[in-house]
This record gives C-alpha cells, structure tokens and sequence, in this order.
C-alpha cells in the first residue's frame, strides 16, 4: 500500500487556567508602548510538520501520540492539530 503525505499544523498553548509569564510580558510591553485595549495575551507555539501514513486515520493517531508524548506537556498545556493531504 501507497503511504500518503499530509501536512501537521499543531497548536500549542498554555492551559487557560495557568498564568503564562511570557503572555504578561507581553501585554506589559504593549501597554508602555500605548497600544491600549489589548490584553489577554497567550503565547504558545505552532508547528507545522510533514507525516506519513496509510491514511488520514493513521496520521491522526502518529500526530496524537507526538504531542502527548514530546510536543506538548500536558500538565501546562493544550493542543490541537489539522491535518491536510499533500498531493504530489
């Protein structure tokens, strides 16, 4: 069977219960340059990487186990992820 190629983007952000340091900075930083009205920053990061399988399904499960196992810490963050087909 043909492996097919799909294109990962995967979002991660801190948990919204947490506070996020770098998002503090950040709003703090906005504010001196006295651009009000903006708050309620979040800093997290995007991914975007290439995967293999046989299927959609498949590439679903390979995505899931890297952000559980290596992308994300699930103790302070979330993620999410879409996936699209490459074609060749």
């Amino acid at each position: 069977m043909k492996l097919q190629k799909f294109q990962a983007e995967i979002d991660i952000m801190p948990l919204k219960e947490l506070l996020d340091p770098q998002g503090k900075a950040v709003e703090g930083s906005l504010n001196n340059l006295q651009l009000t009205g903006l708050s309620h920053v979040r800093i997290g990061k995007h991914l975007t990487l290439q995967v293999e399988a046989e299927n959609q399904q498949a590439a679903e499960a390979k995505i899931e186990t890297a952000c559980k196992q290596l992308l994300a810490n699930a103790i302070m963050e979330s993620y999410e992820f879409s996936l699209s087909l490459i074609s060749e």
